[in-house]
């Protein structure tokens, strides 16, 4: 292998090392030789994988890090580029076992070689297992886990969000699930379940599901699935990455992990609200059974039936056994009834024996005056009376007041039904006079008619005015007298007396009918006398 150092044999002299002189040795500069190493290192070597515990790691601004990889016995400096950074399915942090692989090469600024890493795992399961225990601890710590950051699941959600891989079985068994046991509306979120890149969409969907507004174009969910199949540890891990466990412990809305089998555990399954063991039992956690809901519809319907049914017997029960105790209405009214039978009897009784003792107590009277004996026994009455009552000065007075107090009251009772009677009486006079008015014939004079009247009576016609005739012809503004032109004979045929009968002609040669003469006006009514009223002493 020929190489910066396979320089072709100078002549023999006196500089040729084995004569014992350095003079034949090419000269190098610094940066050749560091190329030189170079050279020989990466063409030596080329790709490796090395197996090491991680030391120190810098992370500076640039977005490189930078890190060791050591043995008991070695250490070797490493550098991860920040284009590869992203992409490595293992972070680097201090304390882990991994297995990096990518290319040795040499750094001339401070003359040390170096392995640029391009591919991080963890080394074996036990590293895994380490370095999961640890963040559990870290986010425990932290109370990610706490159960006062459980939220209750809604009991019948409307929307519900899924996380999972579209193409693969676990949403097809939840969305089977869901439609057997209550249909809901479902939002897909597709993201990668394993890879460099899954945790990252996982954690994005979280978040972006939290985002939605509530009633905007897209539902929001009001619970929602992390869900993936089974696997091996490594392709779970996606969902021990500590930035899936923060977005699933800050969501908003209530969230239920199913990332593998029964067996499997992850860290989203702590920081979730709740988890279920596989993906279609998150379907049954997330909704109840329709069918069984119906049922318990049905049975709550029925025993409030009976329920009511039960009450109104008890009541009806309880109504009649009261009833039972309760005396009848007419035994109630019986001795009412009675006691106003008496009381009627007596009545007649006692208004004919207070007349009579006041007719006596009047004949008695002289000159206004009671006499000395009646006036003892009406103050003996009186006196007796009080005595029964025994009534003092303060009940008296309390008593009058009373008797007072109702006398004003009716006092102004009758004032108003007496104000409300002349008022009714008044608005009556009104209504006659305007009707009284309207059918005058006082209205039809002042239109320019005239009323004539002969003897004081109104004459209707012509014919009824004799010749010369002395009338009194009324206008609206007053009446004047005025006599008939003896000339002016009244026309043939009318009713008069001039008008020599009205009534149809039987025969040319017979004389008229005699006219009927005009009935006589008949005499008013006399008024009924008013009923004579009893005499109270009669």
């Amino acid at each position: 292998m020929s190489s910066l150092f396979d320089a072709p044999d100078p002549p023999s002299g006196p500089d040729d090392p084995s004569a014992g002189g350095p003079g034949n040795l090419p000269e190098l500069s610094v940066s050749e030789l560091s190329g030189a190493v170079r050279r020989v290192i990466e063409g030596e070597f080329g790709r490796v994988r090395v197996r090491g515990e991680v030391g120190r790691v810098s992370r500076p601004r640039s977005g490189h890090v930078y890190l060791d990889l050591k043995d008991d016995r070695a250490v070797l400096a490493s550098v991860i580029w920040k284009g590869q950074v992203g992409r490595l399915s293992v972070q680097p942090t201090e304390g882990d076992e991994v297995v990096a692989t990518g290319r040795l090469t040499t750094f001339p600024g401070q003359s040390r070689y170096q392995l640029v890493i391009e591919e991080m795992s963890l080394a074996g399961m036990g590293a895994l297992l380490a370095k999961l225990e640890r963040l559990k601890a870290a986010l425990a710590e932290e109370g990610l886990f706490a159960a006062e950051r459980k939220k209750p699941l809604p009991y019948l959600p409307e929307v519900i969000g899924v996380v999972t891989s579209p193409s693969g079985a676990v949403i097809r068994d939840i969305l089977h699930r869901l439609a057997d046991r209550f249909p809901r509306k479902v939002l897909i979120w597709p993201v990668a379940v394993q890879g460099q890149s899954s945790a990252a969409e996982v954690a994005h969907a979280i978040r972006g599901f939290n985002a939605l507004e509530p009633g905007g174009r897209v539902p929001r969910p009001d619970v929602l699935i992390v869900a993936r199949g089974g696997g091996s540890v490594e392709d779970l891990w996606s969902f021990n990455e500590e930035i899936v466990v923060r977005a699933a412990a800050d969501s908003r809305i209530p969230l239920i992990s199913a990332v593998g089998h029964e067996t499997d555990t992850t860290l989203i399954d702590f920081a979730s609200d709740r988890r279920a063991p596989t993906p279609t039992a998150a379907a049954e956690l997330a909704v109840p059974v329709r069918a069984e809901l119906l049922a318990s519809l049905a049975a709550l319907e029925e025993r409030r039936v009976r329920a009511a049914a039960r009450g109104l017997a008890d009541r009806r029960e309880r109504l009649r056994a009261l009833a039972r105790v309760l005396p009848r209405p007419e035994a109630l009214l019986a001795e009412r009834a009675q006691r106003l039978d008496l009381a009627a009897e007596r009545l007649p009784r006692a208004l004919v024996a207070g007349v009579q003792a006041r007719r006596a107590a009047l004949a008695t009277g002289s000159g206004g005056r009671f006499s000395p004996a009646l006036l003892r026994a009406l103050v003996a009455r009186k006196t007796d009376r009080l005595a029964g009552l025994r009534l003092r000065p303060a009940p008296l007075r309390a008593e009058i007041g009373r008797r007072r107090e109702r006398l004003g009251a009716l006092t102004a009772r009758l004032d108003r039904a007496a104000a409300t009677a002349v008022s009714r009486e008044r608005d009556r006079h009104a209504r006659a006079e305007r009707l009284l008015e309207s059918l005058s014939y006082k209205q039809t004079l002042a239109r320019g008619y005239a009323v004539v009247r002969l003897d004081g009576a109104p004459a209707g016609r012509s014919a009824a005015l004799p010749a010369g005739a002395l009338v009194e012809v009324e206008f609206a503004d007053g009446r004047r007298a005025a006599a008939l032109d003896p000339a002016d004979a009244p026309p043939p045929g009318g009713d008069g007396p001039q008008a020599g009968g009205g009534g149809p002609q039987t025969g040319g040669d017979e004389p008229p009918a005699k006219a009927k003469p005009p009935a006589e006006p008949k005499a008013p009514r006399a008024p009924r006398p008013a009923p004579k009223q009893g005499d109270l002493f009669g």
